[in-house]
């Protein structure tokens, strides 16, 4: 029965940690936008380009858009840390069941 429930509570912390993540890259293709070596000027949509922006390659340096890129790396953070706590959760449940 412990297991059943990790197993639910996994499944809604997977879902809050990929809305973080869409947050987060959402956030970058904001940068992107203020970024003029950055914009997207082919017409045709493309996928994020959140390395360029997590080590501010061609990034804008004006501050607001320094500050929203240190958010977005927060958020990425959060990410990174969410799949930890998961992934140290799902070994501790199967190594005692």
């Amino acid at each position: 029965m412990m297991g059943d429930t990790f197993y639910l509570l996994a499944g809604v912390w997977a879902l809050a940690i990929l809305a973080v993540f869409i947050q987060a890259i959402r956030l970058s293709y904001r940068i992107e936008a203020r970024s003029p070596d950055l914009t997207n000027r082919s017409g045709f949509p493309r996928k994020a380009m959140m390395f360029h922006t997590i080590t501010n390659m061609k990034v804008a340096r004006d501050p607001e858009t320094q500050a929203m890129r240190r958010h977005m790396n927060r958020l990425l953070l959060i990410v990174l840390a969410g799949f930890a706590v998961m992934g140290a959760g799902l070994y501790l449940v199967r190594s005692t069941g």
